[in-house]
């Protein structure tokens, strides 16, 4: 069943969450039930920064060695061509959720594998760190459905990934490879595989966890 997984670990004294998108056998494309529950996990991590014993982490990931490969289309034929649901779609779920993250007093870390695509692009864009393996392929191509992305959601994209590449990625339904994207800047590493993924991802939790979590809030 599609669904986002919610992992609380303690690591001498410090506390990290692990959230992870699962949509088995479709890349962990996105439900809405799963952007539903995507903000309802970040907001209540959210409250967990305000605590005494605050998170201090956050990894975001998919499930099976891919990232997330999209909305998931097999449910748009029930609300598309509805300006209501079309627009409960984009205002409360989806961007609901991207604005949890967003509004996040914690790092937020992105693991990437695999795809990333569309829903996946826009998640990883709300996250402060950003990690890929160099198999990762990134692009939205929502042009070949017949409808644009929200203008929020394209804006956002524009303000992390740049306008240049935003625009290609929408107009042409552009692919990009990870090394395109971590010599253009929206990419922080790479690695070689998704062994390597996992290893630099909980360095990089280990780094972050050293610190002072009220200078990362502030």
């Amino acid at each position: 069943m599609p669904e986002i997984l919610l992992t609380l670990t303690p690591t001498s004294g410090a506390r990290h969450a692990t959230v992870t998108l699962q949509n088995a056998g479709k890349f962990n494309a996105m439900t809405r039930s799963m952007w539903r529950q995507l903000r309802q996990v970040f907001t209540e991590l959210q409250q967990q920064t305000q605590v005494a014993d605050p998170l201090r982490c956050i990894v975001l990931q998919g499930a099976d060695g891919h990232f997330c490969a999209g909305g998931d289309i097999s449910e748009y034929p029930g609300f598309r061509f509805d300006p209501e649901q079309l627009q409960a779609f984009h205002e409360e779920e989806v961007w609901g959720a991207l604005a949890a993250i967003l509004e996040c007093d914690c790092p937020v870390i992105a693991s990437i594998a695999g795809n990333c695509m569309g829903a996946g692009l826009e998640l990883s864009a709300c996250c402060d760190i950003r990690l890929a393996t160099e198999s990762s392929r990134f692009g939205a191509p929502i042009a070949k459905l017949g409808f644009p992305m929200a203008p929020r959601e394209a804006s956002l994209l524009a303000g992390k990934l740049g306008d240049t590449y935003t625009r290609s990625i929408l107009l042409e339904a552009a692919i990009y490879s990870a090394t395109e994207l971590h010599q253009q800047g929206f990419l922080t590493r790479l690695v070689a595989d998704n062994a390597q993924l996992l290893c630099e991802t909980e360095q990089a939790v280990q780094r972050i966890l050293r610190l002072a979590p009220a200078s990362a809030r502030l």
